[in-house]
C-alpha cells in the first residue's frame, strides 16, 4: 500500500512522533513540515515569530507546504499546529492524499506540552487559557480539513500508528472497489 497522508492537528497532539513511525511502517519518506521549516529560515520557528512576526511566518509556511505536497509518490507530512489557518493551504492539504487529524483535549495536550519552551504560542501568560482558545479557533478548521479524525487522548503511539494505518486501509479499498451500478 503506497501512503501519502498528511498529519493535522493541535501543538503537541502528536503529529512529529506518530508520523515519523507511521512513514517507517509503511516504507515512505516522513517529512515534518515545521522542520523544513527551520532548515529554510535558518533558526527556529520561535525565533522567527518573534524577529519576523507569525504573518511573515505563514507565508513561508504555505510557500513550502504547497513545494512540499507537490512532490510525487508515498509520504507522510506532518504540519505545524496552525497550517489549517489559511484557506489555500486547507485546500492543498485535502488534494495532496488523506488527511487525518490527531485530535486531543486542550487539558491532554497541556500535560504534554507544558515544560516544552520551544511552542512560541505557549509562551507567557495562561498557556491552558492559550490552548484552549486555539482549540475553539482550529478544532472546526482541522475538521473541515481532515478526511478522517483521530482521537489521540490515551493510546500509546504504536496503537495510534495502528489505527491511521487501519483508517488508510479502508480508504484505499473503499477508493478501489467499484462502484454500486445505477439504477
Amino acid at each position: 500500500m503506497q501512503i501519502r497522508c498528511a498529519l493535522v492537528g493541535m501543538p503537541g497532539s502528536g503529529k512529529s512522533t506518530v508520523g515519523r513511525q507511521l512513514a517507517h511502517r509503511a516504507g515512505v519518506p516522513f517529512i515534518d513540515l515545521d522542520h523544513r521549516l527551520e532548515k529554510l529560515i535558518g533558526t527556529t520557528i520561535r525565533s522567527f515569530f518573534e524577529t519576523q512576526g507569525e504573518a511573515r511566518f505563514r507565508d513561508l509556511e504555505a510557500q513550502v507546504l504547497a513545494e512540499v505536497t507537490q512532490q510525487p509518490g508515498g509520504m507522510v507530512l506532518s504540519t505545524g499546529g496552525g497550517a489549517v489557518l489559511r484557506p489555500e493551504n486547507r485546500a492543498v492539504l485535502r488534494q495532496f492524499g488523506n488527511v487525518l487529524y490527531l485530535r486531543v483535549s486542550p487539558e491532554e495536550i497541556y500535560k504534554r506540552v507544558k515544560h516544552d519552551k520551544t511552542r512560541p504560542l505557549l509562551q507567557g501568560g495562561n498557556p491552558m487559557e492559550k490552548l484552549r482558545e486555539l482549540y475553539a479557533l482550529r478544532d472546526p478548521l482541522y475538521r473541515e480539513t481532515a478526511h478522517f479524525v483521530i482521537e489521540t487522548g490515551r493510546p500509546s503511539v504504536s496503537t495510534l500508528v495502528n489505527m491511521v494505518m487501519m483508517q488508510l486501509e479502508m480508504a484505499q479499498s473503499a477508493a478501489a472497489a467499484p462502484a454500486a451500478p445505477q439504477r
